[in-house]
């Protein structure tokens, strides 16, 4: 009757626990997930910062963590955030911190899941988002679901000794297509 909001083929948004702050952590260690991730300076950080998980289902965000359905491994997680209900909009951010599930379409499979999310059960029209122009596996995700490049930010980001450009990227409710199992 219902399609499932919660769960694909092979991943689960699952609800943010204490115990996932420890991986939260360690992920940043990993220079280049935090490079990829957004543009903030890289640094390594403790579990505590990662204590406000439980906060993240009180407020307007719509914050998941990723979990295998195949083991129920943490994988990384996605959030749809800053939205605006009277525009029916949201942006959205997402990262896959285990390095061991990246480049196999997790990250893809991710993005529909949530897309369902905000179209099918929040009600919005519009999803957007930002990347770094050199992440590129990201954008290929991004496009393969239908986000269609809307603007950029020439030379925005200071990193490692040269800019990079910022792109902006939206999907509306009539440019989603859910996969077909």
């Amino acid at each position: 009757m219902f399609t499932a909001l919660f769960t694909s083929q092979r991943l689960r948004l699952a609800a943010p626990q204490p115990e996932d702050q420890a991986t939260f952590a360690a992920w940043t260690q990993d220079d280049e997930y935090m490079r990829l991730l957004d543009d903030d300076p890289v640094r390594p950080q403790s579990a505590a910062t990662f204590s406000s998980f439980g906060d993240a289902t009180r407020s307007d965000d719509y914050y998941f963590h990723l979990r295998t359905l195949d083991g129920d491994h943490l994988i990384g997680f996605v959030v749809l955030f800053n939205l605006k209900w009277r525009n029916q909009t949201a942006q959205l951010a997402i990262g896959i911190g285990d390095r061991e599930y990246r480049g196999q379409g997790y990250g893809q499979e991710a993005l529909h899941l949530i897309l369902q999310y905000a179209f099918v059960e929040l009600g919005l029209r519009r999803v957007s988002l930002t990347v770094l122009d050199y992440n590129t596996r990201a954008i290929h995700a991004y496009e393969r679901v239908g986000f269609q490049r809307e603007g950029i930010e020439r030379r925005a980001i200071w990193r490692n000794g040269r800019t990079f450009d910022l792109l902006h990227y939206g999907i509306l409710r009539e440019e989603w297509h859910p996969p077909t199992e």
